[in-house]
């Protein structure tokens, strides 16, 4: 996770899991590949009035040296089966507009679709 959220410190970064898992009911999943991780995912189930019952991943990293060998569909494929036995209709994400080759992963391994842009402000 170091490598997708930088700007957190140990201490930080297991407050905020702390905090969104009791919060959000926030998940936190790893894959291992022979005996290291391989990659991270974090999500939450939400409802919103837009995309009804979904979930929302958060954090999704695969590990820079364990990238193109399959580790990330696994776990997006795992997130997605989660969802799926857990009633609900979709699996949404954002990802950072310079990031052309996650989003590449996205719609052309994944068969997700650009549905909207995110916006956000610092208050």
């Amino acid at each position: 996770m170091n490598q997708l959220r930088t700007h957190l410190d140990r201490d930080t970064y297991l407050d905020l899991v702390a905090e969104a898992q009791e919060m959000e009911r926030y998940k936190l999943f790893a894959l291992y590949d022979n005996g290291e991780i391989a990659a991270v995912v974090g999500f939450k189930p939400m409802v919103t009035l837009y995309y009804g019952r979904f979930v929302w991943v958060c954090d999704f990293v695969t590990d820079n040296q364990k990238r193109s060998k399959g580790n990330g569909k696994k776990l997006l494929t795992f997130v997605q089966e989660w969802a799926t036995q857990n009633n609900y209709q979709s699996v949404s994400l954002s990802s950072g507009l310079h990031r052309a080759g996650a989003h590449r992963f996205y719609q052309e391994k994944m068969g997700y679709d650009k549905v909207s842009y995110v916006f956000k402000r610092n208050v």
